[in-house]
């Protein structure tokens, strides 16, 4: 049951225990954690996972800190190997790390975002403990296995903060409490509204590899992940991405895929380019700060790939988007995005389509500025507790329990 306001010590700080993961996970959850800093009753606790702490993937557990985030805990939980199995058997090492860490914090809540299957393992290890876990982002509709890890999350958390009222009514829908679901938008806008439209030329040269590229002038903006529904598809299918960049002749920036299966061929695609265009434009980079990701997206002609970012991020800043398969099917995105299957044909008319229409208007679908100072003030009042029951309210079709 949810408990009755005011039964905690007004004495006593509330330890929330934050679970980051990967660098958009950061990326989204930065704001919400610099309002809940703010809070004169909480105390916060950094918890770092996954490929925030991998040299390839930029050990971006470097930027948590430069942010002003001390991290308490360092959670190692990755098998090499790139496949279905070593993601399987990273999640089991997760739950046990997790759960020491846990143990040994005794936070009296546990707050992730999103969809990842390094925070399943951390909502595992927390909700067996008995402690109190806050989602945000949950109720959201996807492609790959995100959709069935998002909203596992989602029944296993005692609170809830999805970024769209769509969103809430799957929520309530999968039998949560209304009185526990609040949607109070996307921390991504504040990420958005924060963000210099200024590009630090001088520091993306510094960074990545690859030809050097002149931001004063049109760029593509590449990023895809691997589908791990569609395991051994993904080398061609970013092939058919880079042969639609090649045709363009437009200089490209792209970033590296996740940690998720599949990623190594993702990865042996791009290198393969790189070896046998060495002259072509394009310059890659394992990780970048919000502060430099969120200007490179507001200047690029056109985005090409199956990031949430580019449906989400996007939808702030009406750049032109090219989401390239069944990844992001069946989230909320705004017009400014085209969706196509992974076949070069489509890619390249939707991109030329794309380049050859411009900026759109941005959307509001994901929330206005504010939305973090809302989640956190939030937060802070929220008291904790352990039992959940499925509710569901009176309707013909589902009597009241």
């Amino acid at each position: 049951r949810v408990p009755r306001r005011g039964t905690r010590s007004t004495l006593m700080k509330k330890k929330i225990a934050v679970v980051l993961v990967n660098r958009a996970n950061y990326a989204r959850m930065k704001p919400v954690m610099n309002a809940l800093q703010t809070e004169p009753d909480v105390s916060m606790q950094t918890l770092c996972a996954g490929s925030l702490l991998l040299d390839r993937y930029g050990c971006a557990k470097n930027v948590v800190e430069a942010d002003g985030f001390p991290v308490e805990s360092e959670v190692y939980l990755q098998l090499e190997g790139s496949v279905p199995i070593t993601m399987v058997k990273s999640i089991g090492l997760a739950v046990t790390e997790f759960a020491s860490e846990f143990n040994r914090l005794k936070p009296d809540f546990v707050l992730m975002i999103g969809d990842r299957y390094e925070a399943m393992a951390a909502a595992i290890a927390a909700v067996y403990q008995n402690i109190c876990l806050i989602h945000l982002q949950g109720g959201e509709i996807s492609g790959s296995i995100d959709e069935s890890t998002r909203h596992a999350i989602t029944k296993l958390a005692h609170y809830h903060f999805p970024a769209t009222k769509r969103a809430a009514d799957y929520i309530v829908a999968m039998g949560e409490d209304p009185a526990t679901v609040f949607p109070l938008g996307c921390p991504t806008c504040d990420v958005v509204t924060a963000a210099s439209n200024h590009l630090p030329q001088d520091v993306l040269g510094q960074l990545g590899v690859g030809t050097s590229i002149d931001f004063t002038k049109p760029y593509l903006l590449v990023l895809f992940h691997p589908v791990t529904t569609d395991i051994g598809h993904q080398e061609q299918q970013m092939e058919a991405v880079l042969e639609t960049v090649r045709r363009t002749g437009l200089q490209t920036v792209l970033l590296w895929p996740n940690i998720d299966a599949g990623s190594d061929l993702v990865a042996q695609a791009i290198r393969r380019f790189r070896e046998f265009h060495r002259d072509y434009p394009l310059h890659a980079y394992k990780n970048l700060p919000p502060d430099i990701y969120i200007p490179l997206l507001n200047h690029a002609s056109c985005c090409i790939g199956n990031s949430s970012s580019f449906v989400r991020e996007t939808s702030f800043l009406g750049t032109p988007v090219v989401l390239v398969g069944s990844r992001q099917d069946g989230r909320e995105w705004s017009p400014s995005v085209i969706r196509v299957e992974p076949v070069q044909s489509e890619i390249e008319a939707a991109t030329k389509k794309q380049l050859a229409h411009g900026r759109y208007d941005a959307s509001p679908m994901y929330g206005e500025p504010g939305v973090s100072a809302r989640i956190a003030s939030q937060i802070a009042k929220l008291e904790p507790y352990a039992q959940k029951q499925l509710h569901y309210v009176q309707r013909p079709n589902f009597p009241a329990l």
